[in-house]
């Protein structure tokens, strides 16, 4: 497994950042290109609908993790 890496992304105007490993980052471009969306979109919408109570890298992998299973599942 890769080491955790920092990205910088736009959110609804300000800058912020999340740390993930580069097997869900490279997901993650994965489910926003299959979407047509930017990436930005997307994270901007996982961030929108997370718990307060949850940071943002990690609503990230929970998302990549949910759609890999609907995948799966689908198949």
């Amino acid at each position: 497994m890769s080491a955790v890496r920092k990205h910088s992304v736009s959110l609804s105007g300000h800058r912020t950042s999340f740390s993930v490993e580069d097997e869900f980052f490279f997901e993650l471009e994965r489910l926003a290109s299959q979407s047509g969306r930017s990436q930005a979109s997307l994270v901007c919408e996982i961030d929108r609908n997370r718990p307060e109570s949850a940071n943002l890298s990690s609503a990230i992998r929970l998302y990549v993790l949910a759609a890999l299973k609907k995948e799966v599942a689908g198949n």
